[in-house]
């Protein structure tokens, strides 16, 4: 057997030490909101899929009968018939011309950001944004600014001095994963318009939670048609597994062309193709899912509210309760678990120093009864901290 070096096990010990060692769980569904987590049945508040559709019976008819491997990539063996319906479907909802598939959400956001500014080029980053976002900004080549979003006036100075750049890409999330806060949009278009720079938004977290037909946080802030192009995933609210970009044709056809992560990777399996095409289906065809979500996340804000934490006001499924230090992170979400509750402590690098926090994630697949069940946790092992704390 291969023997270890020394780093390795020195870094794994500071992980430890920090409490910033992620386990390896063992997860099985046992139906909505419910997860057999390490052997231990609880109400799961950790997924990201919140119209609880992963599990959907329709889904996995969908794909029934249909092969699971894809054996190549769609630029060499050609997209199958379930992979090429899925891309129309995609732009059907989403109202652009085209949309081009990417093996999952990470690498549509690696592979366009690197492809559309390189060397010479100048790329802007809101500090919050998901790590694919900031991979792709340094694989890109290109001059990276960091800009913060309540302080845009610095952004537009930054793009002012980057006026001789060849291009200029702004790139953020929607609905930010950890923070559940929604994106300057308006501004940021507004920006992008003025110093001639495309703008790229990650829907991720906001496709089929955020507006009125599920779109987005584009399409929650009407801005879609000011938007360059737009990055999503049907790993989450469409209950499948993959990503994509929909935009102008001629930009779907560049990316297809020269974004390296969908050139050079196998295509999505027609049979996950085929549940994401239902799942969006069902996303366009009623919003009833999307409503209860809604109600559910008014819900949590109230109980919170009440016990005096703070988190964001968008009614959106992402909940964060900061608490800063790791130790204390990792401690409350296992008393939770005590409760019957998994929430996950978050920590960095996943968010910055000083910031760990519980994230709750809630689901359609979730009940009033669950909300308020976890609320009493939170009343139990929250707010004593914070008060200890404080």
């Amino acid at each position: 057997m291969t023997r270890d070096p020394a780093w390795l096990t020195d870094d794994l010990e500071g992980l430890k030490r920090s409490h910033l060692l992620r386990p390896r769980r063992l997860v099985k569904s046992l139906g909505p909101g419910r997860s057999l987590i390490d052997g231990r049945e609880l109400v799961d508040f950790s997924t990201n899929d919140y119209l609880g559709l992963a599990r959907d019976p329709r889904l996995i008819l969908a794909s029934a009968d249909i092969p699971t491997g894809a054996g190549a990539s769609p630029l060499v063996t050609g997209r199958s018939e379930q992979y090429s319906q899925l891309e129309q479907d995609i732009a059907d909802f989403e109202g652009t011309e085209s949309a081009l598939l990417f093996p999952s959400g990470f690498a549509a956001n690696l592979g366009s950001v690197a492809a559309l500014v390189g060397t010479g080029d100048t790329v802007f980053s809101d500090r919050l944004n998901h790590a694919s976002l900031i991979d792709g900004c340094r694989l890109s080549g290109a001059r990276l600014r960091i800009y913060h979003q309540d302080s845009l006036d610095s952004l537009d100075q930054q793009l002012k001095s980057a006026a001789t750049s060849p291009r200029r890409l702004i790139v953020t999330d929607g609905l930010f994963s950890m923070d559940g806060t929604v994106a300057p949009l308006n501004q940021l278009c507004d920006l992008a318009d003025a110093h001639d720079a495309m703008l790229l938004v990650d829907e991720a977290h906001a496709t089929g939670v955020l507006g009125n037909t599920g779109r987005g946080t584009c399409e929650f802030l009407n801005v879609e048609a000011k938007v360059t192009l737009r990055v999503g995933t049907l790993s989450k609210a469409v209950g499948a597994a993959g990503g994509f970009v929909a935009g102008s044709a001629a930009i779907v056809d560049f990316l297809w062309h020269h974004a390296r992560t969908q050139v050079f990777s196998t295509a999505i399996p027609p049979a996950t193709c085929a549940a994401a095409s239902a799942g969006l289906r069902l996303i366009a065809e009623n919003n009833q899912l999307q409503q209860h979500l809604q109600q559910l996340a008014t819900r949590l804000r109230q109980h919170i509210a009440r016990l005096g934490l703070d988190t964001p006001s968008v009614d959106g499924p992402i909940v964060p309760i900061i608490l800063g230090d790791p130790a204390v992170a990792v401690s409350t979400s296992a008393r939770l678990v005590e409760c019957g509750m998994f929430v996950p402590a978050i920590r960095p690098p996943s968010v910055p120093d000083d910031t760990a926090r519980l994230r709750i994630s809630l689901s359609a697949a979730h009940t009033e009864a669950d909300v308020d069940q976890l609320a009493d946790s939170l009343a139990k092992t929250v707010s004593p901290e914070l008060t200890a704390r404080g």
